[in-house]
């Protein structure tokens, strides 16, 4: 790391109407530095990304990459500069190849303006080989998984010599092999000179990776900190004010009565014969690998699927969930894993959105009632700490853990007896991490049947009194809290306990 920066962010400031997103941030990013940039949801993270990209224009302050003031007003002009930031939420072309993603803008040329697709095709084959990624240059984005389409934005970053990368949570939807290919290109850029932002809200990887740590709280500069030589604990307090209790969670519960009890419950090739029973004031954590299953029993149980064997009693009688519509008549929620796609309208404000699912209720005569859409609202605002300047805002516009606080008080509005959550606290920092941690616990205690869907073995722990490991497909051990260990999970979880057992 050289001593003159090649990024210098002086006393930034950015305003949107009704909010100050920045106030007043300066930092800089050293050549081979990786820098990791740290804050709750709502801290100006992202806006100050974008003020980079030149997708937003700062208010106040200026910018300057070598020692030289630059004005990004474009994010073609960040690309010129040798800024590329590899967004959080996905910015590709669905219906194009995977091949014109990676270069759009940018698409090599022959004669007469044509584009030269043998050169594409050969270009982008040997970054996805570097990317061990499975797929070809040809591929339709619109057809790959959420995690190969983060590759496919990440693989943006290996089209040009960046001066400065952004990566901004650009392992939420990756698998653990994916990570460590990830980790190798960014020390790899880190060795070329590369300057390198890095958002997570992942401690182990900004643990990892990282040389410093700038942390924003409410859009302000609350410190900067030399990785080895700081900890976990005065980072959550620069984040948030005030120390986490991030322990495992083996306190005893009282369950209740059976609310749901699923037995050999299949679904083509997804997942086959799986039996589990939740009762009422539990927590149960599934918890497998990407491909294990466990989306699929979630869509199932809500009457996204239909399954081909097995029988699903809710509430002690036998039922056949044919619709969501069908579910929620029930009383089953669903929190989906993926919140833009399948649980917001963006372009919608925040009350119609909370609202959204319990639309009858709200009706007063042939017209809607503003005034329950309002105090439902409000009640959800309150008790989850949504973060907005009013019922007015629209949701697209809200961080991302402000956005799944949404999601999750839509469904909470239905008053379900069984409330599944699949990887509820995705993308969000670890305090608003630890308010719904403990809003599943509280939601737990006053009876809910809960079922909790997660990547992140430690959230699994937390939160859940039993825990059930997955694997291609199948159940393959039920562990209490009291006796689930990592070592037991992830032998569960990976077939390991299988072939332990087949060989004996």
């Amino acid at each position: 790391m050289t001593d003159r920066p090649t990024l210098t962010l002086s006393h930034i400031g950015k305003s949107f109407p009704g909010v100050r997103a920045i106030d007043d941030v300066s930092l800089d990013i050293h050549p081979g530095e990786v820098h990791a940039l740290l804050g709750e949801n709502g801290a100006g993270k992202s806006t100050l990304m974008k003020i980079l990209a030149g997708m937003y224009q700062p208010d106040e302050g200026e910018i300057t990459l070598d020692g030289a003031r630059v004005v990004i007003r474009t994010p073609l002009e960040a690309k010129a500069l040798g800024v590329v930031l590899i967004h959080q939420e996905l910015s590709l072309v669905k219906e194009l190849s995977v091949a014109e993603n990676i270069y759009l803008g940018d698409l090599p040329r022959r004669s007469l303006g044509r584009v030269d697709w043998k050169t594409l095709h050969a270009r982008v084959g040997d970054i996805l080989k570097r990317l061990k990624c499975g797929f070809t240059p040809e591929t339709r984005v619109g057809d790959l998984s959420i995690a190969n389409q983060q590759m496919v934005e990440i693989a943006r970053v290996l089209t040009t010599t960046a001066r400065v990368v952004i990566f901004d949570e650009p392992t939420a939807s990756l698998t653990d092999a994916e990570k460590i290919v990830l980790f190798d290109i960014i020390r790899d850029l880190k060795a070329g000179g590369a300057a390198i932002i890095y958002i997570s809200h992942r401690m182990d990887e900004i643990f990892t990776l990282s040389d410093r740590i700038t942390v924003l709280r409410d859009g302000k500069h609350s410190g900067t900190l030399a990785t080895a030589e700081t900890n976990e604990d005065e980072v959550t307090r620069l984040m948030i004010g005030r120390s986490l209790d991030l322990t495992r969670r083996i306190e005893a519960s009282t369950p209740g009565e059976a609310v749901l009890d699923v037995r050999g419950l299949s679904c083509g090739r997804l997942f086959q014969d799986v039996s589990f029973t939740v009762h009422a004031g539990e927590v149960v954590g599934f918890y497998g690998l990407i491909g294990a299953g466990r989306s699929e029993i979630a869509e199932t149980l809500f009457g996204l699927r239909a399954p081909t064997a097995g029988t699903i009693r809710f509430r002690g009688e036998p039922v056949s969930i044919a619709s969501p519509a069908h579910a929620i008549a029930l009383g089953i929620s669903l929190v989906p894993e993926s919140r833009k796609e399948q649980g917001l309208v963006l372009e919608l404000n925040c009350r119609d959105n909370i609202t959204l699912a319990t639309i009858d209720a709200m009706a007063n005569g042939p017209f809607l009632s503003g005034s329950r859409e309002a105090a439902v609202f409000e009640k959800y605002r309150e008790r989850l700490r949504i973060k907005t300047p009013g019922w007015r805002q629209v949701v697209g516009n809200l961080s991302g853990g402000n956005q799944q606080k949404i999601v999750i008080g839509k469904w909470l509005a239905t008053q379900p007896k069984l409330l599944i959550l699949d990887e509820p606290t995705r993308g969000i920092d670890i305090g608003s991490k630890a308010e719904i941690h403990d809003l599943i616990r509280e939601l737990a205690r006053s009876g809910y049947a809960i079922i909790v869907i997660s990547s992140e073995m430690p959230e699994v722990l937390k939160v859940s009194d039993r825990v059930i490991g997955m694997y291609h497909g199948r159940l393959m051990r039920e562990f209490t809290a009291e006796e689930v260990t990592e070592d037991k999970l992830v032998q569960a979880i990976s077939g390991i306990a299988e072939k332990k057992a087949a060989s004996a």
